[in-house]
């Protein structure tokens, strides 16, 4: 990991504002230098108040703009627990092209869900432009949690840009590591105390790091904006 910041706010909605100025500078950037900007957005509630601020952006053609999430449940993709209808929700009306992790005809089988999204997103350009990670308390990201699989997916090949993943809470579809660490930008987005020192603890250990933030920083080698609030929204 080349370079780390972080950026601390009083509140919630001041993250959340200049977490969206941010974004919508890399998104200006991208459309400027090849034409159209891609860009992967983890699905915790939490960060609604960015996806409400960024939505409202108008400095750039959103219909140059490609999202994803960062990792998806095999759900229906119109389902509660849809990641891609989450970002439907916010970002279709302004004209931005939404791609899906899931394929319904696979939602019982996250083998053929990877395959199938692999096949997909072979399509589009890369590396992405963006990508933002959320974390939960016990150090998982975008689909990633501590356990035995844990190495299986962060060794996936790099050509690969999906992976499929059997959680107890349910099974999902998640951009490979390799994907999400070739990113040009990444943005780290948490609030409160426990995770603000589960994070600099995962940094400390570095690749020894046993939690999925912790090993996926190790690898990064673009700079990364964390941006922390003590208020969660």
């Amino acid at each position: 990991m080349d370079e780390l910041e972080w950026w601390e706010f009083d509140t919630a909605a001041e993250l959340a504002e200049q977490a969206a100025g941010d974004i919508g500078f890399v998104i200006e950037s991208a459309i400027e230098a090849h034409g159209g900007a891609r860009l992967a957005l983890p699905g915790e509630a939490g960060l609604d108040p960015v996806f409400s601020a960024l939505a409202k952006s108008k400095g750039f053609d959103w219909s140059k703009v490609s999202l994803l999430p960062t990792a998806d449940r095999l759900v229906p993709l119109a389902g509660q627990e849809s990641r891609y209808r989450m970002l439907e929700g916010w970002f279709a009306a302004k004209g931005a092209e939404v791609l899906s992790l899931v394929d319904e005809s696979a939602l019982g089988d996250p083998a053929e869900a990877a395959r199938l999204a692999d096949a997909r997103l072979s399509l589009l350009r890369w590396p992405l432009d963006f990508v933002c990670l959320g974390m939960d308390e016990a150090g998982g990201t975008a689909g990633l949690v501590a356990g035995a699989d844990l190495q299986r997916i962060l060794d996936a090949p790099r050509g690969r840009r999906a992976v499929g993943v059997k959680a107890p809470e349910g099974d999902l579809v998640t951009l490979t590591a390799s994907t999400l660490t070739d990113a040009r930008t990444v943005m780290i987005v948490i609030a409160g105390a426990k995770r603000r020192e589960v994070l600099e603890r995962a940094i400390k250990d570095g690749p020894l790091s046993p939690l999925p933030i912790g090993r996926l920083l190790a690898s990064i080698e673009s700079p990364v904006d964390i941006f922390w609030s003590p208020e969660e929204a």
